[in-house]
């Protein structure tokens, strides 16, 4: 078990590439920057790698981290490096959510939040699972919490969608209205779940997964 994860099961199913979303939707994050300001305090990232940092300051480090991942798209070519010693340090991105799990508050949060995100880019490219959202949506257009984050047609960039709103919303600062656009999109795939291992078996774990992914992310929120 890993850290502060009620489960390990989620971030061990996730690609390496935790922080991939689908190309179409990163494209958008193009036009968004980092508010002035934000960045790794180059003392704590080089203590940190020297393994000599006390808690405290690791801890400082991880928030820091953690409000600079909804930008990493955009992020200076001096912060990228800080942000990739770090990850390097540690020993990958696997683990970077891992490191950041250990660290009550906002980067827990944000750790939950990006093995969610990174199920969502998986889930986008299992065919039995969009076929299972469309043909929820025939029944109930706007599942809870939806209505306004779903354009009419499901496809393959519907669930990457969803991903990069998450971490807009974590970007601007707006946690509560990510956790409750993350929590509402695991309640739809967890509806969905046993219509995808209908249509395919090795998605039947979808909603054990979801169900680890709920309680992982109202753990963490709860503690923000």
């Amino acid at each position: 078990m890993l850290g502060g994860f009620v489960h390990d099961k989620p971030l061990s199913r996730i690609v390496s590439e935790l922080l991939r979303l689908r190309h179409d939707s990163s494209r958008t994050s193009q036009d968004r920057s980092a508010p002035a300001g934000f960045g790794l305090d180059p003392a704590l990232v080089s203590d940190f790698v020297a393994g000599t940092l006390d808690p405290q300051g690791e801890a400082a480090l991880a928030d820091q981290v953690a409000r600079l991942l909804p930008f990493h798209w955009v992020l200076p070519n001096k912060t990228t490096e800080s942000v990739t010693q770090v990850i390097d340090h540690l020993g990958g991105q696997r683990e970077l959510m891992a490191w950041l799990d250990r660290h009550a508050g906002l980067p827990r949060l944000v750790a939950r939040m990006y093995v969610l995100e990174g199920l969502l880019d998986q889930f986008s490219e299992e065919r039995a699972v969009v076929t299972a959202l469309r043909e929820s949506r025939e029944q109930t257009p706007y599942p809870p919490g939806l209505r306004g984050y779903l354009v009419p047609e499901t496809d393959d960039e519907t669930l990457g969608s969803i991903a990069f709103k998450i971490e807009e919303l974590l970007g601007d600062g707006r946690k509560d209205e990510a956790v409750e656009l993350a929590l509402a999109t695991v309640a739809w795939l967890r509806q969905v779940a046993p219509r995808a291992e209908q249509l395919d078996s090795k998605v039947g774990d979808m909603g054990e997964l979801m169900d680890h992914v709920r309680q992982d992310i109202q753990a963490a929120a709860a503690e923000t």
